[in-house]
């Protein structure tokens, strides 16, 4: 059995989800398409397709297969346009994984741009506030905030963003703005519990003198656009990056607070598992990221 192509033709059955549209899309007859899926379950002693007279569905290990066969065929494919000509277009599924809001807000606006430069790429993205085992869960690419992750991994950093304490003009008016970062001891504050340091919120002045506040919290959460929206609401202080509350900080929807002091800026990264045969597909992609945040970021621009 060519295992190869018998890949192909599960993974054009599970996409087309029909015997007949498979061999159509495929050039070939239903019957040989059958026989290579047929044979492919022998192979494995495993149960890739449920078939019924109205539809198809994978099987828990048809589904498995599914993504590390598709896998395959996009790096046969990429190899063979890399062996035949330096010059064709990067082609194939890209997995990136991103955090929840910064996709959605400064990555999601960015797609159709890069789908018109790169037709040949299916981009699969995966928007999850999590650190992803890029290999063991097969991304392609990864875009994260800060510099966690595995020391096997390497990173491009492809823009800054600033840290800062404010609250809702109506929070102000009420119980006037702290000058200080002891002054937060007497303030109402929303704690970002996804952060390392949970209430422990660290500044530093001028002088870059270090201060340290383990603030009173009257709510948490995990979820940045959840921190914001309490703070919008009035009800405490919050800190977030800029690359979330940049347009409120603009709009005088949120005050900075705490003038002559800093938190430290992070980082936004794009990781991958190795420089050694970086793919068309993922080179292309940081390129295109690097140069949609080159110098000042969108979310701190007009700032």
């Amino acid at each position: 059995m060519d295992r190869l192509r018998a890949f192909e033709m599960f993974v054009a059955v599970a996409g087309k989800g029909s015997f007949a549209r498979a061999a159509e899309a495929l050039d070939t007859s239903p019957a040989n398409v059958t026989r290579y899926v047929n044979e492919l379950e022998a192979h494995l002693a495993a149960r890739l397709i449920n078939r019924s007279s109205r539809r198809l569905s994978l099987t828990e290990a048809g589904q498995a297969l599914h993504e590390r066969a598709r896998a395959i065929l996009d790096e046969v494919a990429e190899t063979e346009a890399i062996a035949s000509s330096a010059a064709l277009s990067p082609r194939g599924r890209l997995r990136i994984n991103a955090p929840l809001s910064f996709g959605i807000l400064h990555l999601a606006p960015l797609w159709p741009r890069f789908l018109a430069r790169h037709p040949e790429i299916e981009l699969d993205v995966d928007l999850v506030d999590r650190i992803v085992d890029l290999v063991g869960e097969g991304y392609d690419l990864a875009v994260r905030i800060s510099g966690g992750g595995s020391q096997a991994l390497v990173a491009r950093r492809l823009a800054a963003s600033r840290n800062i304490v404010c609250a809702a003009p109506d929070y102000i008016a009420r119980r006037g703005a702290p000058q200080t970062p002891a002054d937060l001891l007497n303030h109402d504050c929303i704690g970002y519990s996804g952060a390392a340091t949970a209430d422990e919120w660290h500044l530093a002045d001028e002088s870059n003198q270090p201060h340290a506040v383990k603030v009173p919290c009257v709510m948490h959460s995990n979820n940045g656009d959840t921190v914001r929206a309490a703070a919008l609401a009035g009800l405490g202080i919050i800190w977030q990056p800029t690359f979330l509350i940049g347009g409120d900080l603009r709009q005088g929807r949120l005050v900075p607070l705490l003038p002559g002091y800093r938190m430290a800026d992070i980082d936004v990264l794009a990781v991958y598992p190795s420089r050694r045969h970086l793919s068309a597909k993922v080179r292309v992609m940081i390129d295109f990221l690097a140069e949609a945040f080159r110098g000042t970021p969108p979310w701190d621009r007009g700032s």
